[in-house]
């Protein structure tokens, strides 16, 4: 077996709109596609031994056992190393399900596609499974923990904390949109304008001085003794003149911390005598020059938690600990605690696995144990110094025995400090009743605490304490989104998208939009290229000042990762026409009907989706929308508009020479086509399509018809509004015309405007893509053929694993088939080839530049133009 490919899906896919975090694998099973694994001997019984839990899978049959079943009647490969990636996760701590495996028209090839959490395990899976697979075929020994354990770290440095993961988790079960912005935890929530960014716990709305106070442990105590807050006696000290003299003020017995420590790291509790002290100090200066010396003050450990203000959930935090039984050593205790299902490695389970450390051995030392000390029966040895859950310790959830007085006084402690998500740490017998009455006190105030021991405690309530986050950060009325139009489809998807963005502009909104030469917002190019993929659209809906967003969404960048948003607002589909098939297992128009339709099913309940009723693929498409639906047509008397409209549905016609909304029987009319500039004096057929269809989207969205009109008036075609879309220029003695066009369809489109001149001869610079099929790049020539006189081949680049005399040769069997005498010059450099055009150009004669046959096109033309005119 080989793996040919492995693609990272993040978005709706042509596999799932909903299931959008998908591996895809494209394997070659080799020799093995002759084998089932009904015909490789005991291969049943080695699987079911390795990875026993494959019997809980059930498969097409339903039921647990199902896997098992298929592998006994004979399954392929490729369908057995789809369920070895998903049990694989799943040891490692990761759920997933979901799984498909089928087969390409090339046999022995399958596309393996498994869900994963996260990503660089679910790659490491699909490798692994591979390797596990062959390994069962061979008979081969496999040591499959080694790669759980691997997976297993691998999740950990990956995987978002629980604290921001249940923030996300709430987010998205409210509809709000998430960005993860870096490899840790700075997330965005919500898209463009209406966005809000947090890390961890700490949200766009902290205030970094209360951050700063707060994380200033002698400054908090301070500002709390201030506002008659009670807080432990203590000092901070720097020196161990500074210790001595502190000794004689508070007395043991002591708890040492670094001033601006956290997580407990460099604490030392209960310190009793002047050695220990030293040595506590020195601890703590391992991670902060100052230390916090104070009372340690006896009672239990409690952290409360308030979020904009509100005390939301308290919970009493115990120190990782074993209960002795007079008959296990220490370590063996450790060893029992840690098998309890409910601790893991990391943060992938309720607690934590208890580990022994430096912290551990010092509690042993001043106690006089060891590992192998056993202790008394239900006598209490503590593992850690302090209560962390990342330690191993435990939480047990007391939020609704809180008195209302101590609630009032964490409230008016984080106004205190200012902190809009705080955690307070009290040490306190309890807090049922007043702390100024039991002795407590309040140990610290901390910002971006924990959330993990509220949302799943030891003992006591689940609090979900993301949801006060959450509305905070989005409060009642205000939205996480902004307004998506999707605009897909073999031609005009550029033009069609810089319309759409056109009118809405003009209708006040600051605009980000995706196209295939370059990145927008507003009126600046951001990012230059083939900007029409999930990372584009997402640069767009990452930037704080965009308010609507128009992306253009080509088939590459569904099939490669997916779309780069979950939903949109409005999904334009301009047609379906053959081209780059035979590509990506895309080898049909209905293939390439199945990818565009990923687009529509991405589309809100309550959205639209805006169809070429003149396209049976997309009227297809039409007939399961989940979404309201409108057409757009070149023909009036279109029996799938006839009926749409008679039920009432909204279409946009071209009729008696108007661009024409239909709505049910009524007809309101926008726009004569002779009066859109794009157009050209309505004589291109596919413009009038492209205004049709922007037209129709910012209707349904809800623009004036007055304002769309003035917007059609005012997009003129250049190479400033419309960059190599039928980019004329006219020169002193002939023209020249840049487009873009790249397939039959396109070139088609050019032709028939081209009939509409009256030229004196006509030169055509063409070229062809090397991943397209032989009869596509004779296509190319056949066309070019009827449209020109005479042409130039310039094959610079896009050879894709062909070579250029291939391209050239299947290019030029394509326009000697239509006219066998037609004059070819082969010229594979872009300015040798232009200025080979331009000084052959005889006056009235009319030279295209089809498709990226010249590098900078458009530039070129201008600068031959400047020339001309003398600048």
């Amino acid at each position: 077996m080989k793996i040919l490919s492995i693609q990272v899906l993040k978005g709706p896919n042509i596999w799932s709109v909903r299931r959008r975090k998908l591996i895809q694998m494209r394997l070659d099973l080799e020799e093995l596609e002759q084998r089932p694994t009904n015909k490789i001997e005991g291969f049943r019984e080695r699987i079911e031994k390795l990875i026993p839990s494959l019997y809980t899978h059930r498969c097409s049959p339903g039921y647990e056992g199902g896997f098992l079943e298929r592998v006994d009647e004979g399954t392929w490969m490729g369908h057995v190393i789809e369920h070895i990636a998903l049990e694989m996760q799943t040891l490692a701590g990761m759920e997933t399900g979901f799984g498909r495996t089928r087969e390409t028209k090339t046999s022995g090839i399958y596309n393996v596609v498994f869900n994963y959490i996260e990503e660089k395990v679910g790659v490491y899976a699909a490798e692994a499974s591979v390797k596990i697979a062959q390994a069962l075929v061979d008979g081969e020994e496999y040591d499959i923990e080694t790669d759980i354990m691997a997976m297993k770290k691998m999740r950990e440095r990956e995987r978002f904390g629980p604290s921001t993961a249940s923030i996300v988790h709430e987010a998205v079960s409210r509809n709000i949109p998430f960005i993860r912005l870096n490899s840790s935890s700075l997330v965005q929530l919500g898209y463009g304008k209406n966005q809000v960014r947090f890390r961890a716990t700490m949200t766009d709305k902290t205030s970094s001085i209360a951050v700063d106070l707060a994380g200033n442990k002698d400054e908090t105590k301070r500002i709390l003794t201030e506002q008659a807050i009670p807080v432990a006696k203590g000092s901070t000290i720097s020196s161990l003149e500074d210790l001595e003299e502190a000794l004689g003020k508070i007395g043991f017995p002591l708890v040492f911390k670094p001033l601006n420590g956290n997580h407990g790291k460099g604490a030392t509790i209960n310190v009793k005598t002047r050695e220990e002290a030293i040595e506590a100090f020195a601890y703590a200066q391992k991670y902060s020059h100052r230390v916090i010396m104070e009372r340690f003050i006896t009672g239990h450990d409690f952290r409360v938690l308030v979020i904009d203000n509100r005390m939301v959930a308290a919970a009493q935090r115990v120190p990782a600990h074993v209960i002795g039984d007079g008959i296990n050593t220490v370590q063996n205790l450790i060893d029992t605690e840690n098998s309890d299902p409910r601790r893991g490695y990391g943060h992938e389970n309720v607690l934590t696995e208890i580990t022994v450390d430096r912290d551990t051995l010092d509690l042993f030392e001043k106690r006089g144990y060891t590992l192998e000390s056993i202790p008394t029966e239900k006598e209490i040895v503590y593992l850690k110094s302090t209560a962390n859950l990342s330690t191993g310790g435990t939480s047990i959830d007391v939020t609704d025995l809180v008195h209302p007085q101590n609630v009032f006084m964490c409230e008016r402690i984080a106004r205190v400090i200012g902190l809009d998500i705080c955690g307070i740490d009290i040490m306190a017998e309890n807090l049922t009743e007043l702390l100024t009455e039991n002795g407590g006190v309040v140990l610290e105030v901390n910002a971006a605490p924990g959330f993990r021991m509220h949302l799943a405690p030891s003992e006591g309530l689940p609090r979900n304490v993301a949801a006060p986050v959450i509305d905070m950060l989005y409060p009642p009325g205000k939205s996480a989104r902004i307004p998506i139009i999707a605009v897909t489809g073999t031609n005009g998807k550029t033009t069609t998208t810089r319309l759409i963005a056109h009118i809405v502009k003009n209708n006040g909104y600051r605009v980000g939009f995706t196209t295939s030469d370059g990145v927008y917002i507003q009126n600046s190019m951001l990012l230059k290229g083939d900007t029409t993929g999930p990372m584009s659209a997402e640069f767009v809906l990452r930037d704080p000042t965009v308010e609507f967003a128009v992306l253009e969404t080509a088939r590459g960048g569904i099939l490669r990762s997916g779309l780069g948003f979950g939903h949109c607002d409005i999904a334009v589909i301009t047609n379906i026409q053959e081209d780059h098939l035979g590509i990506s297992d895309i080898n049909t128009l209905g293939d390439l009907a199945r990818v565009k339709a990923v687009v529509v099913k991405s589309i809100k309940n309550d959205g639209w989706a805006i169809l070429n009723a003149d396209n049976k693929y997309c009227v297809a498409i039409g007939k399961d929308v989940h979404c309201n639906l409108a057409y757009f047509t070149m023909d009036e008397k279109n029996p799938v508009v006839r009926e749409h409209c008679r039920k009432g549905g909204i279409a946009a016609v071209y009729e008696n020479g108007y661009i024409t909304i239909m709505k049910g029987d009524w007809k309101i009319r926008i726009e004569k086509v002779t009066h859109i500039p794009i157009t050209f004096n309505g004589t291109v057929g596919f413009m009038t399509q492209n205004a049709l269809a922007a037209s129709l989207a910012t209707f349904v969205w809800g623009f004036k018809i007055e304002d769309i009109r003035l917007s059609l008036e005012t997009f003129i075609p250049s190479a400033a509004q419309t960059p190599g879309r039928m980019n004329i220029f006219d020169l002193k003695d002939f023209k020249i015309m840049v487009d873009f066009a790249h397939n039959p369809d396109g070139l088609n489109g050019i032709k028939e405007f081209l009939a509409t001149l009256d030229i004196k001869r006509s030169t055509g610079i063409i070229s062809g893509t090397g991943d397209r099929r032989d009869d596509d790049l004779r296509e190319v020539g056949r066309i070019s053929a009827q449209m020109f006189d005479d042409v130039i081949i310039c094959q610079e680049k896009y050879l894709r694993g062909r070579t250029r005399e291939n391209i050239v040769g299947l290019l030029t069997e394509g326009l000697k088939e239509v006219k066998p005498d037609i004059a070819i010059q082969v010229i594979n450099e872009s300015k040798p080839a232009f200025d080979y055009a331009v000084k052959n150009a005889e006056p009235g004669s009319f030279i295209t530049m089809i498709g990226d046959s010249v590098n900078d096109a458009v530039g070129l033309v201008q600068d031959y133009q400047d020339k001309e005119i003398g600048l």
